[in-house]
């Protein structure tokens, strides 16, 4: 009654405003009305008195004066009026819509206020695909719900490890975004209300993909740069080479792909590897040190990472040739192929920290991404890699070292999380 009386007021309080405004409105077209009254007045007055004039020549002098005065007087009458016309009713037109109240009252009823049972993980409606799972869940019978707490486990395995929260709200489904390719989540959901939290629901185990498909970032990329519609071929105007990214990242797991050379004039240096979130897309792939890559021409190729360029390897590309690109984060070494065969040596090693595949392109180059495809047979012997480095190539400058640790300054120890909910 306390809360009906309090609405009441602020109701009312409305209402007077609305009123004030609607009276205030009225008393300026009132004001308006009478002030033309007045002019019209004053004009009429004027005519009778020229149509008591005796002299012909005299009345004709004043009678086109008369004319134009009334011919505008009249002409502004009618923009008042269209003005007036689109003006709010004076009526006060303002009708109250108790029909929400008038159901909350008939649904009022007691409660035993304490925490909520644990709620229900609907197996049937859950799902996993490529990095993200869905999970839906209904609240246990007979508790009073105010909001849910979902958390997952580190993916790590059957047995479920250190759990962490990963959305809050009211919604009974959520859709958890960057997750570890290839591995098993467990999932659990907790109600709460004023009273405290209730227990967890059973665990429900769900698998994300065992390889990742994924095309390049289709939301941001370099200006120059044009993608397929279906974002798997690119090509860019710019002389100056420029970075694209893929849709996904990787810290966990062995991935492999592959580029398709679409075009290719013999003089540019594609670069293809990994790079992280942040790197730089205005210079060759591996120029700063968030980047990773084996960049090629027709005749041979160079492994480049924090502008050093080593382990120089005779063989290049060509229309039609295929580069792969082979991250193994469980041994956390990245390692290439021209053509299915070894390109050089393992490329880098100690990688740790979120990777995406990344490719750097400039003008007359188009390549076409192949992704969750199986490493090729011979990646399994890999010689090793060597010590020597190509000090004179024009790309790289200073000192070269005899292997690139690809694993300084990273901040990015596991996958974010983002939670995109729906309503059930």
């Amino acid at each position: 009654m306390e809360a009906l009386r309090r609405r009441e007021e602020a109701l009312v309080d409305f209402a007077r405003r609305e009123r004030d405004l609607q009276l205030r409105r009225l008393r300026e077209e009132v004001a308006t009305c009478t002030a033309h009254l007045q002019h019209t007045t004053a004009l009429v007055q004027f005519c009778i008195e020229a149509l008591k004039e005796s002299d012909s020549s005299a009345f004709l002098q004043i009678g086109s004066m008369l004319v134009n005065r009334v011919s505008n007087l009249d002409l502004t009458w009618r923009q008042e009026m269209d003005e007036l016309t689109n003006r709010a009713s004076p009526t006060l037109e303002l009708t109250l819509d108790d029909l929400g109240l008038r159901r909350n009252i008939d649904q009022l009823t007691f409660l035993e206020m304490k925490p909520p049972g644990p709620p229900r993980i609907l197996a049937e409606d859950c799902s996993a695909e490529n990095n993200s799972i869905t999970v839906a869940w209904q609240p246990h019978p007979a508790s009073f719900v105010e909001g849910y707490v979902l958390e997952l486990d580190d993916g790590g395995g059957v047995a479920a490890g250190r759990f962490r929260e990963v959305y809050c709200g009211k919604e009974t489904i959520c859709t958890v975004d960057g997750l570890h390719f290839n591995s098993l989540y467990n999932a659990r959901v907790k109600a709460f209300n004023s009273s405290g939290e209730g227990p967890y629901s059973d665990s429900l185990g769900l698998h994300t993909a065992e390889v990742a498909w994924f095309t390049f970032d289709m939301t941001a990329y370099p200006a120059e740069t044009r993608l397929s519609p279906d974002g798997l071929t690119a090509t860019t105007d710019s002389y100056e080479p420029r970075v694209l990214l893929s849709s996904v990242g990787f810290s966990r797991g062995v991935h492999y792909w592959e580029f398709t050379v679409d075009r290719y004039d013999g003089a540019a240096d594609p670069a293809f590897g990994v790079a992280r979130r942040d790197v730089a897309r205005d210079s060759m792939l591996g120029k700063d040190e968030l980047g990773w890559s084996m960049y090629i021409d027709h005749q041979r190729s160079w492994f480049l990472h924090n502008n050093v360029h080593s382990h120089r390897t005779d063989g290049g590309i060509d229309v039609g040739s295929t580069i792969g690109v082979l991250l193994d984060l469980d041994r956390r070494q990245l390692s290439f192929f021209v053509n299915e065969e070894p390109q050089g040596t393992v490329a880098f090693v100690d990688l740790c920290g979120v990777f995406y595949p990344a490719v750097s392109l400039n003008r007359n180059v188009q390549v076409t991404l192949h992704s969750a495809l199986d490493p090729p047979p011979s990646s399994a012997s890999f010689p090793d890699s060597g010590e020597e480095s190509d000090e004179g190539h024009p790309i790289g400058g200073g000192d070269v070292a005899e292997r690139i640790n690809s694993g300084t300054k990273s901040s990015e120890s596991m996958t974010s999380i983002t939670c995109a909910v729906a309503a059930l």
